[in-house]
């Protein structure tokens, strides 16, 4: 069974086509990356799959439930999301235990500290995204690394099957980009870590752990499939109106403007 399956996916607001006709197909165990320019579609997509957005025309199907013939508020407890709009919503005096005990329901923003079971299981989610040792720190005291790897924990309690990563690295500087990545790489080795899909502008960003790709341009998908495939000099300059050139080096792939 795959994890979402989408077929000729339409999206239309406003006399404008969003996304024209999407085929997207994510099997267990697959992670996947999304890029695309500004405006290419990729938070749309995001939205659809999230049942934050109803389609115009179309069928989207996750773990096996069809978008409109379920009720989408509990499958979205089986997809996580970890987006720059998620550390906008928690309140600054949250601790960060808190804020991954809010996961297990789906909350944000506990009335109460955690206790007791849920205690205890947040406090291994915090030691599997490496954050231990601050558990009793604020949000607001957090760095935008921290709080990153805090949403993984947080999305790792809820136990989703599938966690989107909507462009997870912005806002970091060079080394606590770098560093994040580092973790993202070690958590994909665990056999209990949900598909990812990790969305986002920039190629160097792209971990081995990433087997296949989707380009968006213009609404539509531009090339799709092992990664190796899709990466390439031509796909990411049609995909971006310029010349690029694409190398890979060390397992990583490195952009150049032409």
């Amino acid at each position: 069974m795959a994890s979402i399956s989408i077929r000729e996916l339409r999206v239309i607001r406003g006399g404008t086509e969003i996304l024209k006709g999407i085929q997207w197909n994510v099997a267990a165990k697959e992670n996947w990356v999304i890029l695309g320019a500004n405006g290419s579609g990729k938070t749309t997509l995001l939205n659809c799959v999230t049942g934050y957005v109803t389609p115009s025309a179309g069928t989207i199907e996750v773990l096996g439930k069809e978008y409109g013939k379920v009720d989408w508020r509990e499958l979205r407890k089986e997809v996580g999301l970890v987006s720059s709009g998620i550390r906008h919503w928690i309140e600054d005096q949250q601790t960060a235990l808190n804020v991954v005990a809010s996961g297990r329901n789906a909350e944000l923003n506990l009335w109460h500290a955690a206790e007791g079971k849920l205690l205890r299981e947040a406090r291994k989610s915090l030691r599997q995204v490496e954050c231990a040792k601050i558990g009793d720190r604020p949000w607001a005291f957090l760095s935008q690394g921290e709080r990153q790897r805090v949403l993984i924990g947080r999305a790792l309690m809820a136990r989703y099957r599938i966690l989107i990563l909507d462009e997870p690295c912005a806002g970091l500087d060079p080394v606590a980009r770098e560093r994040f990545l580092q973790f993202l790489g070690r958590l994909a080795l665990s056999d209990k870590t949900p598909n990812l899909v990790f969305v986002t502008h920039h190629v160097e960003e792209i971990l081995p752990c990433f087997d296949k790709a989707v380009i968006l341009k213009g609404g539509e998908i531009l090339s799709q499939g092992a990664i190796g495939n899709v990466i390439t000099s031509r796909n990411m300059t049609k995909a971006f109106d310029s010349k690029i050139a694409v190398r890979k080096g060390k397992g990583r792939f490195m952009l150049r403007f032409l």
